[in-house]
């Protein structure tokens, strides 16, 4: 296009000038986009190292002793194998909570090309590290085949006996729920309902 053209405005240059800053929000976009999936990396890889320390270390100093009181008999540190979900349901559907493990990560993965909400992030990394830190248990722990048992460790009392995969996993649904009712989506958008 010459200069002429754009000085007088012709349709070639409106379109030239828009396509430019699309192309520049696009860029834009496209960096923002980096961060978020990167904020969720760092997150998941985080949860995922806290729970797996916590577990190897555990397993070596606590399996086959008593428990060990932190606060009295409230809080206690006990090393269980849980083949089932929550509170040692469903005990003979490990395959099933594997499978339900490998299909959430998938869905992260789906989800992470559109996020670029930082709290959405957050929230995914503390669900991703937490199902492959219990999918680690799962697929590498006895009796192995992809029904193997969780490490529990943290023994409240009057609750189920749980790790911080599973603290993990909690924490990020129920920020999920809580950006959800805000209105805020993964992509960063808000929305009115």
């Amino acid at each position: 296009m010459t200069e002429a053209e754009q000085a007088i405005g012709t349709p070639d240059a409106g379109k030239a000038e828009e396509g430019a800053g699309t192309s520049a929000a696009a860029a834009a976009a496209g960096a923002g986009k980096k961060r978020r999936i990167g904020v969720l990396v760092a997150v998941a890889g985080f949860a995922y190292l806290l729970d797996l320390g916590s577990k190897l270390a555990v397993v070596a100093k606590l399996e086959h002793h008593a428990p060990v009181e932190v606060i009295g008999t409230w809080l206690q540190l006990e090393v269980i194998r849980n083949r089932g979900a929550a509170f040692g349901m469903g005990e003979a559907m490990t395959i099933v909570f594997t499978v339900i493990a490998a299909a959430v990560i998938v869905v992260i993965a789906r989800l992470a090309r559109k996020l670029y909400s930082l709290p959405w992030a957050i929230a995914l990394g503390m669900l991703l590290g937490g199902a492959f830190g219990n999918l680690t248990d799962r697929v590498f722990r006895a009796p192995g085949h992809l029904q193997g048992a969780v490490v529990d460790f943290i023994a409240p009392a009057h609750f189920a006996v749980f790790n911080l995969a599973d603290s993990a996993i909690v924490c990020g649904g129920f920020l999920i729920v809580i950006l959800s009712f805000r209105g805020l989506d993964p992509d960063g958008t808000v929305h009115k309902d």
